[in-house]
């Protein structure tokens, strides 16, 4: 077991962690997710909690918090009447579908393989923040009928193989298909919703081995890290929504897709062992 003192030191990392998440959450409109699944990736390592089903930890554990988030934006979002709640009933069927087979697949896999994950698509969506044009454009309307049912799961099975939320693949896939920025990021946090709910109740089944599992850990969902985070986000996301409405948010996205990307490629030279 850690020491009391590298315990209080994890903590205060999470502590600052969580509230960069929220910030984050709130200005740019991308999912703490995808700050928080290293954060408790090098947290838990530090801590000496390894093996195989690291990732898994940190994924269910990232996917949990967004539970939290996803509602509070949601209803946040829904006071202001900027979410799309057509688009949630076309779309949530297919994305939580995706969610629910991403829990069978990340169960499956072992922590190299999900950090090679990770870091590939993270590169990906690095590179969409720092170089995609708001006017991009693939069509004027969300896809519907077979393209919908053919996109949307993708929606929720790559967001659970990265332990992020809606945001992330959500919010580019709205604007590309016109709709305006402020209703895409209302709505993308009901995508959040649909797809941490079933994964995270799939993860609380997925038994890990007691011997690299830290305390208060439920499946692989870990309370301790999961609470500390909650904590934090909920405190500092109406900063970010704040700062978001009062300055202009591109020159940060382009500063967070290097800072992103450098995460990404730490990830996936960690997945491949060099």
């Amino acid at each position: 077991m850690p020491d009391t003192m590298l315990v209080l030191q994890m903590l205060a990392v999470l502590m600052v962690l969580g509230a960069f998440a929220g910030v984050l959450a709130g200005l740019l409109g991308v999912g703490g997710g995808i700050v928080l699944v290293p954060a408790f990736f090098y947290t838990f390592q530090t801590l000496g909690y390894g093996g195989d089903q690291l990732m898994q930890l940190c994924l269910a554990t990232s996917l949990a918090t967004i539970i939290v988030t996803s509602v509070r934006s949601v209803l946040s979002h829904n006071k202001k009447g900027a979410v799309d709640w057509s688009i949630l009933r076309g779309w949530g069927p297919g994305i939580a579908f995706g969610a629910i087979i991403g829990v069978f697949v990340a169960s499956s896999l072992r922590s190299e393989a999900l950090q090679a994950l990770f870091g590939v698509l993270g590169i990906v969506i690095g590179l969409y923040l720092g170089f995609g044009k708001p006017e991009w454009r693939l069509g004027q309307a969300m896809p519907s009928g077979i393209r919908r049912m053919a996109v949307s799961p993708f929606v929720g099975f790559l967001s659970v193989l990265m332990g992020i939320g809606g945001g992330s693949f959500g919010v580019p896939l709205m604007t590309l298909y016109n709709t305006p920025i402020h209703r895409a990021v209302a709505t993308a946090a009901g995508f959040g919703v649909i797809i941490a709910v079933p994964s995270v109740l799939g993860f609380l089944f997925v038994p890990m081995d007691p011997a690299t599992r830290p305390p208060l850990t439920i499946g692989t969902v870990n309370l301790v890290a999961f609470g500390v985070v909650i904590c934090m986000t909920l405190i500092t996301a109406p900063l970010g929504v704040r700062l978001a409405h009062a300055m202009d948010p591109k020159p940060l996205r382009r500063v967070f897709a290097v800072f992103l990307t450098l995460v990404a490629l730490n990830m996936l030279r960690k997945a491949v062992g060099w």
